[in-house]
């Protein structure tokens, strides 16, 4: 079963983060969201049994009467949320057990979990704040508790809770929009310049680095030049000028083979591929295609059921994600894309770091013959989380959003991508790799893109 792999509270051990600044790290969309004083705000659900007065004129009813206290209802609202939304059945996770463990480790007291549900949760919380020396210590008491309890959920370190801040932060990381990078600014170029001033300004920036041999200025050299190929295409220019997006395909004709390098998958990842696609479309001869994944860390698990009905069509089966003890069917949402029709041999290229989406791209295309993966077993990075709104305020400042693993994906084998990743038909770590391309591909031009490719940097 896929809950024996992650194993039982006893067997998975138990962390807690740095308290009051807990450094976040999604290694799935390379960002690192620092927590400082976390707060979470989550809205209660269910049957609503007690009653507490606010005023004369009105009544707001809990769950349990424990509830009544801000930062109890704070932490049982995290609760709810992880029962409702995580990937695995509450019964599976012991969550009372797992909270229990939380307040030892946040109040440095021995607790006592009178009942192992959630009356009895909610009992041992509203214990936990007795102690709290201010309004302010509670409330620190209360995130903290949730923060351990969201850090220890397996796979562990993979939750967490977020600030608006910090939400829209990870959105903007998903969009492949990095709003501390300016392109023109790397040229000298204020933002808007004509694609002929970016010609003239990189022309400058590479005659000053021409003979560079310092790391640092061959680094300069790297990002000018970066610029200058994002700024100089119509396309990439326009979308940089208008939401900052940069450019995540990186299209190149090797023989007759169109070789795509996808760097990130973002909201404009089909665009981009559609778009090259159809530019190749009035190169002759072109039969078969790379589509280079290494170092992709993933995105929007959307753009697969998109893409891959670009191959075959609309409301195939494509995967399934696994979610508390049921499988969840995903179909194309797609029709063909006529122009994709020509290549008729299809390899992609994996390494340790692609992850999340890209690596179970590359499971669907292997699982339905579609295409055969070359190079590295892939990262193993199996879940897809999602952000789910806090509403209970306890800091005026700020709203709260709980970022949960809500289901994890699975291999061409039927087995969690979790762990364990996808491993290619072809391995470039084994001696004589190159001579093993010819039982997967026919295609001479394939395989010399392959043999010229998969071992170097992708090409951009």
């Amino acid at each position: 079963m896929v809950h024996d792999s992650h194993g039982s509270i006893s067997q998975m051990g138990f962390n807690i983060p740095e308290l009051h600044t807990v450094r976040l790290f999604i290694l799935r969309h390379q960002l690192v969201l620092i927590l400082v004083g976390i707060v979470i705000a989550l809205s209660s659900s269910g049957a609503y049994v007690w009653t507490h007065a606010k005023s004369s004129e009105s009544a707001i009813q809990y769950q349990t009467p424990e509830e009544v206290d801000v930062f109890v209802r704070f932490d049982m609202e995290v609760y709810d949320s992880i029962t409702t939304n995580y990937w695995m059945r509450p019964e599976d996770l012991k969550l009372p057990e797992l909270f229990r463990l939380s307040v030892e480790k946040v109040t440095a007291t021995t607790t006592v979990l009178v009942t192992p549900d959630r009356a009895g949760t909610s009992k041992m919380l509203e214990v936990a704040f007795r102690s709290a020396t201010s309004t302010e210590n509670k409330r620190q008491i209360a995130l903290n508790i949730g923060a351990v309890v969201l850090y220890n959920l397996p796979p562990a370190g993979r939750d967490g809770i977020l600030s608006k801040k910090e939400e829209v932060a990870l959105r903007e990381n998903v969009s492949n929009i990095d709003s501390s990078k300016d392109l023109y600014q790397n040229l000298g170029l204020k933002k808007g310049a004509t694609s002929a001033e970016v010609t003239a300004a990189y022309k400058k920036k590479a005659a000053i680095f021409a003979n560079a041999t310092s790391t640092e200025d061959k680094a300069a050299l790297a990002v000018a030049t970066y610029a200058q190929s994002v700024l100089t295409n119509n396309n990439s220019k326009a979308l940089y000028d208008s939401a900052g997006i940069e450019p995540t395909v990186f299209p190149h004709t090797l023989g007759s083979t169109l070789y795509l390098h996808i760097n990130k998958i973002s909201p404009t990842t089909l665009r981009e591929f559609g778009l090259a696609v159809d530019a190749a479309s009035t190169t002759p001869g072109l039969s078969s295609m790379v589509l280079d994944l290494r170092g992709n860390i993933g995105g929007s698990l959307d753009f697969l059921p998109a893409f891959f009905g670009l191959f075959v069509g609309a409301n195939q089966y494509t995967f399934d994600l696994f979610h508390q003890g049921e499988y969840q069917v995903e179909r194309t949402t797609q029709e063909k894309f006529p122009l994709v029709e020509r290549y008729t041999e299809i390899a992609i290229i994996t390494d340790a770091m692609t992850q999340s989406t890209a690596e179970l791209t590359a499971a669907t295309f292997k699982k339905f013959n579609r295409a055969h993966v070359v190079g590295g077993t892939t990262r193993g990075w199996g879940t897809v989380e999602n952000t789910y709104p806090l509403k209970t305020v306890i800091d005026p400042t700020t709203s709260y959003s709980l970022l949960l693993v809500n289901s994890i994906t699975l291999r061409e084998d039927n087995q969690p991508v979790e762990g364990r990743g996808v491993d290619p038909d072809v391995d470039t770590s084994k001696v004589g790799w190159e001579n093993k391309l010819s039982n997967y591909f026919d295609s001479a031009s394939l395989i010399n893109a392959i043999r010229k490719t998969a071992t170097k940097p992708p090409l951009k």
